[in-house]
């Protein structure tokens, strides 16, 4: 298997918290409307690893997902040319940590998350993930690749009872 590229993915908490993804087991990563971050989704690939970045209310990097598709047409933009990978949870961390933490950390002075702050989705080198994921007191597990809740089998139907 190559070895996953990293990126880091930003959702509010009100409206895709982490903890959402965890339960769903997996989600379809759309409404991205920027051309770069577009181009970014276009370059992940299955086994890639993001960093979940909560946005707005808490401004923390919270979790680790795994893209778990290739790119393909963003469904929320029909005949438009946006892109969208699916994408579900591999583990939560122990300790958030902060964009101010991550602001006063001389070897993420290049951290993507700073230098491009108004970009949803941006390639993050590998140097900077361990670095976060390890402020995080948190460890991947030994098989990094999300494993997404199975899909629900359909209930089977009643039979109908035999009429004596």
């Amino acid at each position: 298997m190559a070895t996953p590229r990293y990126w880091l993915i930003k959702s509010e908490p009100s409206v895709y918290a982490y903890a959402k993804l965890e339960e769903d087991g997996r989600t379809e990563w759309t409404g991205v409307r920027s051309f770069e971050a577009r181009n970014n989704i276009r370059a992940m690939t299955p086994g890639d690893l993001c960093l979940y970045y909560h946005s707005n209310e808490d401004k923390a990097v919270v979790g680790v997902a795994c893209v778990l598709s290739k790119p393909g047409p963003d469904p929320t933009a029909p005949g438009e040319d946006w892109a969208s990978v699916d994408v579900g949870p591999v583990v939560a961390f122990t300790t958030p940590v902060p964009l101010a933490t991550i602001k006063a950390t001389p070897a993420l002075k290049d951290f993507p998350l700073i230098t491009r702050s108004r970009l949803s989705v941006t390639p993050t080198p590998a140097e900077h993930f361990e670095l976060v994921l390890k402020m995080g007191k948190t460890k991947l597990p030994t098989t990094a690749a999300a494993k997404p809740k199975p899909k629900p089998k359909p209930k089977p139907k009643a039979k109908p009872r035999a009429r004596p």
